[in-house]
């Protein structure tokens, strides 16, 4: 199979405009995603962004980068327009905004697609030990069936806890997509409950498609507002 990497990157942000430039320990925060995703293994990584300052920028570190519409709702939108002119079997969207990514986590993302050849969409969770994340409406909580696809992703507690202990589990923003099913997907209307908890993936499930979740122990650190840099800084000394 030939796989394909892409990181979506913006500059406007609304609690953080021109992150994916900001400097994480002397370096733009789209190289370190960049760097970290090479180390898997893939066939190719690739930058789309709508902003000239990324592309350059992109571009002088030796990353392959390349410009898309500015018009575009989401992610997932940009990702597709790039994969319309390339030939390729999986696509697998990584957020510019996690530089502390692990190339093992996205090879463990895409490790189902290898034995399960109907898949067309996968992505990742990790079980919450900290009692706050549950609350958290920030943390996307998703609840899997016997044979680990999702059942449905929520910004609340899911499952209800009524007596009986349970455990939680937070998504992860990394997908994994059979590149026919990606073109398809993107051109899907905005569905009632993607709407009602802004959450693009349920789009997928409202269409009667499965998401293959696999679980791994990989905590994600996205970088959200100036104050989680140093957070992140702290951790790259730590390493």
């Amino acid at each position: 199979m030939k796989i394909i990497a892409i990181i979506p990157a913006r500059y406007a942000s609304t609690r953080f405009p021109g992150k994916a430039l900001a400097a994480i320990k002397g370096k733009p925060m789209i190289q370190h995603v960049y760097q970290q995703a090479i180390l898997a293994q893939l066939d190719r990584v690739i930058i789309a962004t709508d902003d000239q300052r990324i592309y350059r920028y992109a571009r002088e570190f030796g990353g392959e980068a390349v410009m898309t519409s500015v018009q575009h709702r989401s992610g997932t939108d940009r990702i597709a327009e790039v994969v319309r002119n390339l030939s390729c079997d999986l696509v697998v969207n990584i957020q510019g905004d996690e530089p502390l990514i692990i190339p093992e986590i996205i090879e463990a993302a895409i490790q189902p697609f290898w034995q399960e050849q109907d898949l067309v969409m996968g992505t990742l969770k990790k079980r919450i030990t900290e009692q706050r994340e549950v609350n958290d409406h920030n943390v996307v909580k998703v609840v899997t069936d016997q044979d680990d696809f999702a059942l449905y992703f929520s910004r609340s507690p899911i499952p209800f806890r009524r007596k009986q202990a349970t455990d939680y589990y937070k998504h992860i923003g990394l997908y994994v997509y059979q590149r026919d099913f990606l073109l398809k997907y993107a051109e899907l209307p905005p569905t009632p409950l993607e709407k009602s908890e802004s959450l693009e993936q349920l789009r997928a499930l409202e269409n009667g498609y499965r998401i293959r979740v696999v679980e791994t122990e990989y905590n994600p650190i996205g970088v959200d507002t100036p104050a989680d840099i140093a957070r992140v800084e702290r951790i790259l000394e730590s390493r």
